[in-house]
């Protein structure tokens, strides 16, 4: 757009583009992002090197796969108990030759993401991804962002180092309305319309919802995530996060971003414009072509993902959302206008719960209970724009530290 809306993401930049083959870092490559990343990678290998790989070190055998088949300089794990089994599993892949070389720890990411590569794919879940979202930056690299919770609760301090067009985003919402807004000038946009599938529990009622259960909530409909995001598109946080994170990309107020369930997940978001035109980028539901856009732009991936088959009948449906069932969405609105700590509080609050639903000590409807608590508790932020990444994590500690106390007390609660 030519009078830019925001110093990240731009459909018309592309950030440090080189010829030829892009060497790419993947952060999370066990994950749901990374492994379908490295599948888009490895078929199209005359677009695409991998370099270095950094992952949790929860699935070491198929990271050592991972680092064997790419053939990769370096591989990182977070967890430095992990190593000694990482470093057997590479031993027995790759015989007498040289093993990459290994990082292991809290910061070993970090120091990946700012390791020379033409992009970063930063598919880590949780704010931890933030320090890495930081480096890469910092080091100059095009970041392809699939890490929304880096920007959430850091986000003036992402803006402040992010240079125009080095930000791609790979989230399928704003992958969608990344494209769109290619369509016109920031004068042009009337609203942003960010879909929702409206999760497992899409109709329900918040008594309806009051019994629900892990298996309940992780059987998505149409995407397949790992539990942290399943859980979060089941109490629609993560479409609340998706509204904040619309905001700082594409410095959008927010009562121009509007949410709208679209049970399908065919639509992935869309731009309204101020002629009346409403653009929508569609596809069936499949990250690889986020993915592509993210590590391939201005460039497009052929056959990155499926394409529709016009000859099939379908039928694609649009629903308000139900904010009394879901109020994570209004929210998460709230902390983003608050700014500050606040949408780090809430970010965290959540982690927390969702950690404590998925182990049974917390209810379905007590995770938004008790994050708007941790956030009610948390107040207005005393530093607006001056935020520095301690802020961040000594509002992120205690936010933890008080949606474990609050959960723990509603559970001794209920069973006595």
């Amino acid at each position: 757009m030519s009078d830019r809306p925001s110093p990240l993401a731009d459909p018309h930049i592309a950030f440090d583009v080189s010829e030829g083959r892009r060497d790419i870092v993947v952060l999370g490559s066990t994950g749901s992002i990374g492994t379908q990343a490295i599948d888009l990678v490895l078929r199209n290998p005359d677009r695409f090197r991998v370099t270095a790989l950094a992952a949790s070190g929860g699935r070491v055998g198929l990271l050592a796969e991972q680092a064997h088949r790419l053939r990769v300089a370096a591989v990182a794990v977070a967890r430095e108990e992990a190593l000694p089994e990482l470093r057997e599993a590479l031993k027995a892949l790759y015989g007498s030759e040289p093993l990459p070389e290994l990082l292991a720890g809290p910061g070993a990411a970090t120091q990946l993401a700012a390791s020379p590569c033409h992009t970063v794919l930063n598919g880590i879940t949780g704010s931890i991804g933030l320090a890495p979202t930081l480096a890469a930056l910092e080091a100059g690299r095009t970041l392809a962002l699939a890490n929304k919770e880096s920007l959430i609760v850091g986000g003036p301090l992402v803006k402040a180092l992010a240079k125009p067009g080095q930000i791609i985003p790979v989230d399928s919402e704003h992958a969608a309305l990344f494209q769109a807004l290619a369509a016109g000038t920031r004068a042009d946009v009337r609203k942003l319309v960010v879909t929702a599938s409206g999760g497992p529990f899409r109709g329900r009622t918040r008594e309806q919802l009051a019994d629900v259960t892990r298996e309940d909530a992780l059987a998505h409909p149409t995407w397949a995530m790992g539990p942290v995001i399943t859980v979060n598109s089941a109490t629609l946080v993560n479409k609340g996060l998706e509204v904040i994170e619309a905001h700082l990309l594409y410095d959008i107020p927010f009562d121009r971003i509007e949410v709208v369930v679209h049970p399908q997940s065919y639509v992935h978001s869309m731009v309204e414009f101020t002629d009346g035109s409403t653009l929508a980028q569609a596809t069936p539901p499949d990250m690889r072509g986020p993915i592509a856009i993210g590590i391939g732009w201005p460039e497009r991936v052929p056959d990155a993902a499926p394409a529709f088959d016009w000859t099939k009948a379908s039928t694609w449906e649009f629903f308000p959302l139900d904010t009394e069932a879901f109020p994570s969405v209004g929210l998460a609105r709230h902390v983003g206008e608050l700014g500050g700590t606040a949408p780090a509080v809430f970010n965290a609050a959540n982690e927390e719960c969702v950690e404590a639903f998925l182990a049974g000590r917390l209810p379905f409807n007590g995770i938004m209970d008790t994050v708007t608590a941790v956030v009610t508790e948390h107040g207005k932020p005393a530093r607006g724009t001056s935020l520095t990444v301690s802020d961040v994590l000594e509002a992120e500690t205690w936010a933890r530290a008080r949606a474990r106390e609050l959960a723990a007390k509603a559970t001794a609660e209920a069973r006595a």
